[in-house]
């Protein structure tokens, strides 16, 4: 969990009704289809004996992972995943992320997706409490687009995906990451809006789409629904009631904030904005998640935001320092997993990146920056002393050791 939805990438071969079958024959809609809502599962074939998948049905079927099992297919298997202890998503599992059924998520999060207007919540009488319940994690904004990108296959690397990535994958396959996903008893793919790429030629018949997607946000009986927008940020503009933000491939549709909000989100974020001005050498892209509201018809608000950075393959990255860590992974075609941080206060408990093609395990890789804080450099440095094994460790101040060897 999340059961990755997959960009584009490597095939695998399953064994369907006692035959072997590579993901890409053109025959394997009609196997699949003739085992679809049947005791029979295809046997994903990476590791001795297989593991057992299932077959789900978006438009197409699609062979998907049992849930709990990632880590049981072989790391450089497309369905692998690691444990969940390796990221941030191990803290929110079970409680915050629910697989109640394989391929049903449900998430329990921070924000909400209606305001009320002019109404206050109605005080009950005081009444005998007869139960305490245990207090739940919940996913913030912020963990929701890591989730999000982990699901739709953007975290890890293999070398098929190079040239394959750009504004039309990221609006394909972050979409169908959000289908078969419930947020507060409403599918998260109503609710999210990731833009088109933009073309001269279509731009009008984009722009209706987008105005019949986010049609949903019509206040009705004193509420103002909200939407999930996520995009890369290209700009914020003063103007005499706020500040407009752009975000690339929405030049005709700007978001409107406050300018006392934005301030706040500018001071928040600001590691992030200072990053695409860094002498890195590395092309950065800054992604914003923004939770909007219609302040007018077709006018939307910012109710609240968060961003991430990402490699300029929209890999997610938690810092510069891991920029050239990721770049000599892409540019040496290894297979990689970029374990995400969620909502944990550090990231510095988990690998920066696990190596999928060093052997039969995940080998970590660990960064350590000359700019962190001395709690997240402790913490660290814990990670290090407690790993099993010599762990593959790059101090950014010094230059870059040599990878594992690829098998």
């Amino acid at each position: 969990m999340p059961t990755r939805q997959g960009a584009e990438g490597d095939s695998q071969r399953f064994s369907i009704k006692g035959r072997v079958v590579d993901a890409s024959a053109p025959d394997m809609q009609d196997l699949l289809a003739h085992v679809y809502e049947t005791p029979e599962r295809p046997r994903c074939l990476c590791v001795p004996g297989g593991v057992e998948m299932y077959v789900a049905r978006h438009r197409q079927f699609l062979v998907k992972r049992m849930p709990e099992t990632g880590c049981r297919h072989h790391p450089s298997c497309p369905s692998f995943e690691p444990e969940w202890q390796q990221s941030g998503l191990g803290e929110l599992v079970g409680e915050a992320v629910l697989e109640l059924a394989p391929g049903q998520i449900q998430l329990r999060v921070d924000f909400p997706w209606v305001r009320t207007v002019g109404r206050s919540l109605a005080r009950g009488e005081p009444h005998e409490v007869t139960e305490v319940d245990a207090p739940r994690r919940r996913m913030s904004l912020h963990a929701l687009m890591h989730f999000l990108f982990e699901r739709a296959g953007f975290n890890r690397w293999s070398p098929a995906m190079e040239g394959k990535r750009n504004q039309g994958v990221l609006h394909k396959y972050l979409m169908n990451a959000s289908e078969d996903v419930m947020v507060k008893g409403v599918g998260l793919s109503e609710r999210l809006y990731v833009p088109e790429p933009f073309s001269e030629a279509s731009k009008f018949e984009a722009a209706q789409r987008r105005r019949n997607k986010l049609a949903v946000l019509h206040p009705h009986e004193g509420q103002s629904p909200l939407a999930v927008v996520i995009g890369e940020f290209k700009v914020s503009e003063v103007t005499a009631l706020g500040r407009r933000v752009w975000i690339k491939h929405m030049p005709d549709a700007p978001l409107l904030v406050g300018t006392k909000t934005w301030e706040r989100i500018e001071r928040v974020f600001a590691p992030l904005f200072e990053a695409r001005d860094a002498d890195s050498g590395y092309k950065v892209r800054l992604v914003l998640a923004a939770l909007i509201r219609a302040r007018r018809e077709h006018t939307y608000e910012i109710d609240a935001a968060s961003l991430m950075l990402t490699s300029e393959h929209w890999i997610p990255v938690e810092g510069v320092h891991e920029l050239p860590l990721v770049h000599a992974l892409v540019s040496q075609g290894r297979r990689f997993v970029k374990p995400l941080r969620y909502d944990a206060r550090s990231a510095a408990a988990f690998p920066n990146a696990l190596l999928l093609d060093a052997g039969p395990l995940p080998l970590p890789l660990h960064v350590i920056s000359a700019f962190m804080p001395p709690k997240e450099r402790a913490e660290k440095e814990r990670t290090l002393r407690t790993s099993a094994g010599s762990p593959w460790l790059w101090v950014s101040a010094e230059e870059m050791p040599a990878l594992p060897g690829a098998l």
